[in-house]
């Protein structure tokens, strides 16, 4: 099997195409590296060659990157000293898009070479980009849907196949800045617009040939090359390129606060490439691409972010022989901000809705939020009118629960109460259909008990959306203890619908996101009670990489969520439940009206408008600060160990079944230290030995909450890892 082939016209031009037969769309692969570097080859060397195209047997892509289960086993393919082996791997690599760039020319005088064009029939993404950006010049289809860009930062890695260098000096540092630091995918025309490509036609193939037909030698050299290069916007010593320098610098260690290494690794490649010339900053990038590789964050980040993800959404759990359930009807109970956004996504995904609530009024309300979120993006230039005017006549808002009649999913988000989920349980089950699955949108409450008020339990089910849902990627799918099959894959089918990535999670209390969200939050307000500075617990929070720290958490959330969740788990467990201080707290600062962002009031002030001016000092009124504060260190691994504990005990107690959701669904449902790739691939991260011993130190400092779980004594004591231990069994499911 061939990636890459060549056909020579008659006209002189060698095309060369790619075209990988078992994947819908363009991956490279390291055999396939040798087969374009024998191309290449084959076209600089016949004389009846006289330019090459570089294009893709995709009708609508060329490229979406490197193939990552190919590059997340380069470390362990590349020998007893891996680094070397990475690094000669990519200085391979390097070699080859240099040979395409120079296309046989005496780089003295510049001349004798051959003009190589790509023609991109639409996306091109990381080495997809990095390739073209190695031609002469680049043609992309008038196609809409395309996307241009380097993402790879996305998933803990940088451009490291020249795509870091050669935008760099194309665009300069600052024009370079969003592509390479947040991964920026844009259509053809801003591609364009932005200097990344340099032409959008209707037809790249014919354009390209036509263009290395009519090359000159000058059209072959790259400003790099040429004599007298300056790159755009300064050098680091340039007086402009200085600033630009310093404020990248500030920008990412404000952005990152240190925890991520590729955008280190990154702009170091940027500032010390653009000291020295084209060929040593391709060594320099080789070098930092090389360091990133090696670790293990980067490794963590593509198996989750990529790898485990990607497997999920293509059904890794889904049951084997149940037949297609994609949905075509949906009833969304309740219309308030969970509906009105399930109900947004489903009609995004052109699944046909009819969102329930108890007056016509409040039904129109949650459909206006669909149409409140396309206006916006009309005014952005995304979306059109037709689009807005098809998506918001498939919503059908209304309070009469007959026109549920046809749908063959339900899902209920009305008010988190058992008595009133199982009274509208009742009165739809009454109306639709015997085959229609029941989920309900619950965030806490046991799908088991929730299915005793149905009279088919077997098609009851949970599916946990995480607010705002149209901008949560993880839905949350529970099996109750007599869920059926066919309701698991109606669940996972819509899921895929609504383009959501999902995890399948067995009952219990909590699940499984808000079981190990809830003691971040816990653990934070227990610091606080001990006179930790709330700053300091937010601030240790974030240079782990979580986008928001526990106290500020809690204020978006409301201090009265978080007492309601007490008290509903204090009545459900009984004296089992293990009171602390932190109750105290949150029911004082409840009856104090302080209940966060949606009072103006709660851990922090707020102005008029809701923005945030600063800690509540009052706190320490009641909760004085300590005289000798705890280390950051410590504040962490409380913060960290709270979280990763839970997601081990709901691993031994069957809660997870699959440690891969374990790592996306905490990456993606709350945030988790995005750089770890998730609890159970930083547990393997820092060593089961190791934490071990951690979980004993905290426990007799802070109590049995950090006692270490079976489980994980058992692995320390054997020297085992968790993906070494599950990771078959996982990819077996």
């Amino acid at each position: 099997m061939t990636d890459f082939t060549m056909v020579k016209g008659d006209d002189g031009v060698a095309v060369i195409t790619w075209d990988v037969a078992d994947k819908s769309m363009n991956v490279m692969r390291l055999d396939a590296l040798q087969e374009l570097n024998d191309a290449i080859d084959d076209a600089l060397a016949d004389d009846a060659v006289k330019g090459i195209v570089i294009t893709s047997g995709k009708p609508d892509s060329f490229a979406g990157g490197m193939d990552l289960n190919t590059l997340s086993g380069m470390r362990s393919a590349a020998g007893d000293n891996p680094a070397q082996g990475l690094f000669d791997g990519i200085m391979q690599m390097h070699g080859l898009l240099r040979k395409i760039e120079l296309a046989g020319m005496d780089f003295k005088t510049k001349k004798g070479g051959k003009p190589i064009a790509s023609a991109l029939p639409g996306t091109a993404a990381g080495i997809g980009l990095e390739l073209p950006l190695a031609t002469h010049r680049i043609f992309v289809a008038d196609n809409k849907t395309a996307r241009i860009g380097l993402p790879e930062i996305l998933v803990g890695i940088f451009p490291g196949a020249g795509g870091t260098t050669r935008l760099a000096r194309k665009l300069g540092a600052m024009g370079a800045s969003s592509f390479l630091l947040e991964g920026k995918m844009v259509d053809p025309a801003k591609a364009k617009g932005a200097g990344i490509i340099d032409e959008v036609v209707a037809d790249p193939l014919a354009a390209a040939k036509e263009w290395v037909l009519n090359a000159k030698d000058a059209d072959l050299v790259k400003p790099w090359d040429a004599k007298g290069y300056k790159m755009p916007g300064g050098a680091p010593y340039h007086p402009a390129g200085f600033m630009t320098f310093v404020g990248a610098n500030a920008m990412v260690g404000g952005k990152t606060k240190g925890a991520f290494p590729a955008p280190k690794a990154l702009l170091s490649a940027v500032y010390e490439g653009a000291l020295v010339d084209f060929d040593t900053a391709l060594r320099i990038e080789a070098r930092w691409f090389t360091n990133v590789l090696m670790n293990p964050s980067s490794g963590a980040m593509m198996r989750s972010l990529f790898v485990n993800k990607e497997a999920l959404e293509k059904g890794a759990v889904r049951p084997e022989d149940v037949a297609d359930q994609r949905v075509k009807k949906v009833g969304v109970l309740g219309a308030g901000m969970m509906g009105a956004g399930i109900a947004l996504v489903s009609a995004q995904a052109g699944i046909e809705v009819v969102l329930i609530d108890r007056d016509q009024e409040s039904a129109d309300r949650g459909k206006a939020y669909t149409e409140a979120y396309l206006d916006k993006g009309l005014k952005r230039g995304k979306g059109t009118p037709e689009l807005k005017e098809a998506m918001l006549n498939i919503i059908t808002a209304t309070p009469d629960l007959d026109k549920l009649k046809g749908c063959d999913l339900i899902i209920e988000a009305v008010f988190e109460d058992p008595g009133v989920k199982a009274e509208m349980t009742k009165k739809v089950e009454a109306i639709i259909g015997e085959d229609c699955i029941f989920a309900s949108n619950t965030s806490t409450l046991p799908i088991t008990d929730l299915a005793k008020a149905s009279v088919r339990p077997e098609q009851f089910i949970g599916i946990h959306f995480f607010s705002p849902v149209e901008r949560m990627l993880l839905v949350e799918i529970i099996k109750g203890k007599e869920t059926g099959d066919r309701a698991v894959a109606k669940a996972l089918d819509y899921v895929r619908q609504i383009r959501k990535t999902p995890i399948v999670v067995n009952d219990a209390r909590f699940f499984y996101a808000n079981r190990c969200i809830i003691p971040y939050g816990g653990e934070a307000t227990r610091m606080i009670t001990e006179g930790v500075a709330p700053w300091l617990i937010d601030h240790a929070a974030e240079q782990l990489g979580f986008p928001v720290g526990p106290v500020q958490l809690g204020d978006e959330t409301s201090v009265d969520l978080a007492v309601k969740i007490m008290k509903a788990t204090k009545a459900a467990m009984g004296n089992a439940y293990p009171a602390s201080e932190a109750d105290d707290l949150i029911v004082w600062m409840e009856e104090q009206g302080r209940l966060g962002r949606k009072s103006k009031a709660g851990y922090f002030n707020y102005d008029e408008k809701g923005k945030r001016t600063g800690y509540w000092k009052g706190i320490q009124d009641k909760y004085p600060l300590a005289e000798d504060q705890p280390s950051v260190q410590e504040v962490q691994e409380r913060l960290m160990f709270a979280q990763v504990l839970e997601a081990v005990r709901a691993l031994e107690e069957g809660v997870l079944e699959d440690i891969r959701e374990g790592d996306v669904g905490a990456v993606l449902g709350w945030g988790f230290a995005p750089w770890t790739g998730g609890p159970f691939a930083w547990l393997d991260i820092i060593g089961a030995e190791y934490a071990a011993a951690r979980c004993d130190t905290l426990t007799e400092a802070y109590g049995d909450r950090f006692a270490c779980p079976p489980l994980l004594r058992e692995m320390a004591e054997k020297g085992q890892t968790f993906y070494g231990r599950f990771a078959a069994q996982a990819e077996a499911a």
